[in-house]
């Protein structure tokens, strides 16, 4: 049975800077493709006017991947504004009036979380959630008490199966890839398991700092930022199972069961950094404790994965902005011809940004008399990063009704459950304590503690650097 697809588009925080950099941007391309014939209704509480609005998309198509004359017309013909309070019940008045008889409006959060219980019982109040979906952006909470306390919220007003939790990095070309290099292979099946790989490294590096984003850093820092959902949304993708199908729901089960099976962090494998200078940012702290720098080792309690170590890094002011995926084969169980150590064995690599590249790390014998090898990589894929923008996908799938690059709510908690022992300002007791590292270097020197054996980190480089 088709699932319908939604007949108007609401967003709410239509004025905000999130609808300047990727909304706006999202939807010229889904026209342009002919993917969006239906009302745009913006939403926003800043004493706006349609005008005005129309203005602001314009300036953000000209910053943000440039103005298309001919979807731009169409978007400004499909778009409306409605100015209200969030906390006036004349606001969604006006909204229903908007509607115009439209029967499965889709309505965008992009506004705090703290205002997501606000705006959903105003829709439910004036009737605007009768046959509707709902997007929330992420954070979604700040642990896991406050996940359950939104999620409740929602729940009062729409189904699970109308909630659609939005995290830009499913809709990422590479990061699907992912998925599907796992599942349309059968050569990688018969070595995906503790039998053959030895560890798995996600390194998330940013050479920027905050860039002026003080105050926000200082309530999420690094774990809450990228970890609890961007990298452990990634190791879901590499670690589970394959599901019972090609529905969002066999996916999303399967990813539910492998974030089950993943134990609690424990401090003694954190390591918590804080870039030097980051305190004398606008809006941080004299005495921050906020993590600008995360590293962490993984243990996944599953038949595939007992006793294979998972490896997270993420920071900022690092050497190279890059997000690479490492996965290291178990050397020969004997050298015949030459040592191969654990840092010259075989291995996957996928590189996830800025460009998208699959590559396999295998030894060849160097030219010569003795037997010795050297490595090299094979590679699968090596690509831009092209395609739908991460929130034209998204958009597009949610307007569809298709929930499989969205995160349910139980998964949702589990991952908070996950990272929760790490959290600074949590309720779970001690945290890893801030150590300060220099700016340009790869962290503090003790997460190099963190990996076992003698393979170390794999420090993205340029792509022309490799093989590594």
């Amino acid at each position: 049975m088709a699932i319908p697809s939604s007949d108007a588009f609401v967003f709410f925080g239509a004025t905000g800077d999130l609808a300047y950099k990727k909304i706006f941007p999202a939807l010229q391309g889904m026209i342009k493709r002919g993917e969006l014939d239906m009302p745009l209704i913006g939403m926003s509480r800043g004493g706006w006017s349609l005008d005005r609005l129309r203005e602001r998309a314009h300036d953000s198509l000209r910053d943000n991947g440039g103005v298309d004359a001919d979807a731009f017309a169409r978007l400004s013909a499909q778009l409306q504004y409605i100015d209200g309070d969030y906390n006036d019940p004349a606001t969604y008045e006006r909204l229903k009036q908007g509607l115009d008889g439209a029967s499965r409006p889709i309505h965008y959060l992009a506004i705090p979380p703290s205002m997501f219980g606000t705006v959903v019982q105003g829709l439910a109040a004036a009737g605007c959630n009768d046959g509707a979906r709902v997007i929330v952006e992420k954070p979604f909470g700040r642990d896991l008490a406050s996940a359950q306390a939104l999620n409740r919220e929602l729940h009062q007003v729409f189904p699970e199966s109308a909630v659609f939790r939005i995290d830009h990095y499913l809709g990422k070309e590479a990061v699907r890839n992912l998925l599907y290099f796992r599942f349309a292979n059968t050569f990688l099946e018969p070595v995906w398991n503790r039998t053959y790989v030895a560890s798995v490294q996600i390194t998330m590096a940013e050479s920027f700092g905050v860039q002026g984003r003080g105050s926000f850093y200082e309530e999420v820092g690094a774990i809450r930022d990228v970890v609890q959902n961007h990298l452990l949304q990634v190791i879901a993708l590499l670690a589970m199972d394959a599901p019972a199908g090609s529905d969002p729901d066999s996916l999303r089960a399967e990813k539910l069961r492998l974030f089950r099976a993943i134990r609690p962090l424990d401090v003694k494998h954190v390591v918590r950094g804080q870039f030097r200078g980051y305190r004398d940012e606008p809006g941080v702290a004299a005495d921050s404790q906020v993590e600008t720098f995360a590293a962490l080792r993984l243990h996944i309690d599953t038949w595939r994965w007992a006793g294979v170590p998972f490896y997270i890094r993420a920071g900022k002011r690092l050497p190279i902005t890059s997000t690479q995926v490492v996965v290291d084969l178990k050397r020969p169980a004997l050298s015949i011809f030459d040592d191969i150590s654990a840092a010259k064995s075989n291995y996957f690599r996928f590189r996830l940004s800025p460009e998208v590249v699959i590559s396999a790390g295998a030894r060849v014998k160097k030219v010569g008399e003795k037997m010795q090898g050297e490595r090299v990589e094979l590679i699968a894929r090596s690509s831009p990063d092209g395609g739908k923008s991460p929130y034209e996908q998204l958009l597009g799938d949610a307007i569809r009704g298709d929930t499989s690059l969205f995160t349910r709510d139980d998964s949702v908690e589990e991952a908070w459950r996950v990272v929760e022992p790490a959290l600074a300002g949590s309720h779970a007791g001690h945290v890893a304590p801030i150590t300060i590292y220099e700016p340009g270097s790869w962290g503090p020197p003790a997460a190099a503690n963190l990996v076992s054996g003698s393979e170390g980190w794999h420090d993205p480089v340029p792509e022309t650097s490799h093989p590594c």
